[in-house]
């Protein structure tokens, strides 16, 4: 069966059009959790525990050293970090 997409106003398949927005969103949160990171450490050390201090000052609110730590720290695959970061702006938003 063949694949239809929708196209929007700008000449975008809707599918890539609702990726973009929802990308853009996610990147916008997690620059405020970046340029806070010192109100959110407290967060995220919260959530997970395991991480040191020395490893949180050396994520400093980037997204991938992050999902690097959480990996190596709790001994989940890679898109399981992602997912729990994911979870966790989730609720940051709220």
């Amino acid at each position: 069966m063949p694949k239809v997409f929708y196209r929007t106003d700008r000449g975008m398949n809707l599918a890539h059009h609702v990726l973009c927005n929802l990308l853009e969103e996610l990147t916008m949160n997690w620059d405020t959790i970046k340029g806070n990171w010192k109100q959110f450490k407290g967060e995220v050390r919260s959530r997970w525990g395991k991480l040191t201090d020395d490893q949180l000052d050396v994520i400093a609110g980037e997204r991938e050293k992050l999902a690097g730590h959480i990996q190596e720290s709790y001994g989940v695959t890679r898109d399981e970090a992602e997912k729990q970061i994911e979870d966790f702006e989730k609720e940051a938003r709220k």
